[in-house]
């Protein structure tokens, strides 16, 4: 089954405009979150085969595409979306200067237009921390929903720890990550990253899987 994106409330035309422009009025290698080599979190999942060999593998809030070119250097199958065309087109140029052949997209992360189950991973480096509070359990669902059960998301985002001026204002804490996530995810694991460990802020990461069974009710005495 493939629910129509247009049939479930994405994201607001402010939000839209916002990251529209910010790809039109600044290089994308300007931007501070760019970086031309794929993320720590993400190589290590590759390198630890969290992420399977031959996966197909979706990148959420993908920006300029790093980490989905990696993933088609190392034999997974790349996708990515993100709300930008500017940011689609500069990964789609990307592409082609290297001869990958990766699925790059203008998408809403909360109104995926990609069938239930469609693919065995799923990254977020830095997407889920910039959606206004009211969208996470949407969001949630979404990538629930793409992944086919037992499917494996890396998630990663500027910790609440971290108190320089690079990052989103609301930087979650690992707390409010959990609550959002683990009725649908069970937690592989956590990580902490002072800022300068990982070429940026402190961050936080996590490996989830998707439940294939209802998470269990909460315990009382």
């Amino acid at each position: 089954m493939t629910p129509g994106a247009g049939s479930r409330q994405g994201s607001s035309a402010r939000h839209r405009a916002r990251w529209k422009a910010t790809y039109e009025q600044t290089p994308y290698r300007e931007l501070p979150w760019f970086d031309p080599e794929p993320s720590p979190q993400v190589a290590r999942a590759v390198a630890e085969r969290f992420l399977p060999p031959g996966a197909r593998v979706l990148d959420v809030g993908c920006g300029a595409g790093s980490n989905v070119l990696y993933l088609c250097r190392t034999g997974l199958h790349g996708f990515g979306v993100d709300i930008s065309p500017g940011a689609i087109q500069a990964a789609q140029a990307r592409a082609r200067d290297e001869g990958l052949t990766a699925d790059f997209r203008v998408g809403d992360v909360l109104a995926l237009d990609f069938p239930d189950g469609a693919f065995e991973g799923v990254l977020d480096n830095g997407c889920f921390h910039t959606l206004p509070v009211r969208s996470r359990v949407t969001y949630a669902k979404e990538v629930r929903r793409v992944l086919r059960p037992d499917g494996r998301f890396v998630l990663s985002w500027v910790a609440r720890e971290h108190t320089g001026p690079r990052g989103p204002p609301h930087r979650p804490s690992l707390e409010e990550v959990v609550r959002t996530f683990e009725a649908s995810f069970l937690f592989v694991r956590t990580g902490f990253h002072p800022p300068g460990t990982e070429r940026g802020p402190a961050v936080y990461d996590a490996w989830l899987t998707r439940r294939t069974s209802a998470q269990p009710p909460p315990w009382s005495p």
